[in-house]
């Protein structure tokens, strides 16, 4: 299938200034009058199919972060590119060489303008792709191909980004992936400081626990985060990994916290139930040393019986809860009689004497005024003591049929019937966070 590339927004890339990070972003200074949502509404476009099908220069909702003493500006971060589902477990990369990166927004009225961006680069200043990595070292078994159905190659360094957070330290970002999973380390102007996996491929001889290799595809470490203090990484697994296989997690509502010593590299590693099978993590944000929240959803487009779905913000306590991880590094992960902790049963993590982290109900997305209109809620961000961000994916515009056959449709929202985009809810709370 033919298609136009107009790489409008990629060729303006620049590197973005950062500026000192404090604890929490900057309020706002004229009170805190947010809006009650704004939306990327200038997105260019990168590509279109023979058949209309706009992808858009857009993708923004992976992760977020508040500009650091910046009240009206936002950091928010691409995942891996315009990507769908083919036939026989492919992917479709329509825009095979697209650079995941982050971008700067300020926002004006109801609007998110754009700024600049910091493009992702190895430690050699080549552009990092969203291309899967090689077999052995992050890649998840999916097959690549481009828009007209041809093999693509692999990217030992590709990067499929999800979380996002700023070291208060010195400015520099903290990403994770999806494909390893990796944690990957950039610099102000976005290059590879350092790589840490679980496979001992990353720089600096650092990994993350071999269990988590076992992560489902494509559903990695989907969330991260720093603690105010600097010290620690805290990451979230978006589902639960196929530990020992997947079908014996097939009914699992275990998902694995991993806390990062970052001076040490030493980990801890914690359990979150999810409210159900259907449902997932997104994102994990500090509050505290030990608190977080953690924005758990479905999958389903909002707009149906909201009763019936979950794209929820908890408060979570880590201070409590056991710590499962394994002095022995197998890659099982620690063992409860025979079996790991991914294939436990509420009955048999309460057995087993294990706690999982406390959660507190903190927001319901769905209630936001107006309405929430998509699918996938994944950034989120603290605004202030007592309000929270959060923005949406919007899949650069496009998705699969809803039976793959190695083409792409728009992303049209049920209950609008438009093109989903990327918009940010300012979510006021009941209940300050500390």
């Amino acid at each position: 299938m033919k298609h136009t590339l107009q790489f409008t927004l990629l060729a303006t890339l620049s590197a973005a200034a950062i500026i000192s990070c404090t604890d929490h972003a900057i309020e706002n200074p004229n009170g805190g009058n947010y809006p009650a949502k704004a939306a990327f509404k200038t997105a260019p476009i990168l590509s279109t199919t023979s058949t209309g099908t706009k992808i858009y220069g857009s993708g923004y909702g992976s992760s977020m972060a508040q500009v650091p003493g910046e009240w009206d500006s936002f950091y928010l971060m691409t995942d891996r590119g315009p990507n769908v589902d083919g036939t026989n477990e492919a992917k479709i990369f329509p825009v095979p060489d697209f650079n995941p990166h982050i971008a700067k927004f300020k926002l004006v009225g109801d609007e998110l303008v754009y700024q600049s961006s910091v493009e992702f680069k190895n430690a050699a200043g080549v552009k990092l792709t969203g291309r899967p990595n090689l077999p052995g070292e992050g890649n998840a078994g999916e097959t690549a191909l481009d828009f007209s159905g041809a093999p693509i190659s692999n990217d030992a360094e590709g990067i499929d980004c999800e979380g996002l957070t700023i070291d208060p330290k010195d400015g520099t970002f903290w990403v994770s992936d999806e494909y390893g999973p990796h944690i990957v380390h950039f610099d102000k102007a976005g290059k590879t400081i350092e790589r840490i996996n679980p496979f001992g491929t990353g720089t600096g001889g650092r990994k993350l626990p071999k269990v988590l290799a076992r992560r489902r595809p494509n559903r990695g470490m989907e969330g991260l985060t720093i603690t105010p203090d600097g010290k620690f990484l805290v990451g979230m697994m978006q589902s639960p990994i196929y530990n020992p296989s997947k079908a014996k997690v097939a009914s699992s509502k275990v998902l694995r916290i991993v806390v990062f010593n970052i001076a040490s590299g030493e980990t801890k590693q914690f359990v979150y139930i999810t409210e159900s099978i259907k449902t997932l993590s997104s994102e994990i944000v500090a509050i505290t040393g030990n608190t977080f929240l953690v924005l758990e959803r479905d999958q389903d487009f909002a707009g149906g019986n909201p009763a019936s779905m979950v794209k929820k913000v908890y408060k979570i306590d880590i201070s409590a809860a056991t710590n499962v991880s394994d002095s022995e590094n197998k890659e099982s992960g620690l063992l409860f009689g025979g079996k790991t902790v991914d294939e436990l049963s509420d009955a048999e993590i309460s057995s087993n004497n294990i706690k999982p982290v406390t959660k507190e109900l903190v927001a319901d997305i769905l209630a936001v005024p107006g309405g929430y209109a998509h699918d996938k809620a994944e950034g989120l961000a603290i605004i202030n003591n007592n309000m929270i961000a959060i923005v949406n994916d919007d899949d650069f515009g496009i998705v699969s049929p809803a039976t793959p056959d190695n083409t792409i449709i728009q992303k049209i929202l049920p209950s609008t019937m438009q093109t989903d985009q990327n918009v940010i809810y300012f979510i006021p709370l009941a209940k300050g966070l500390k």
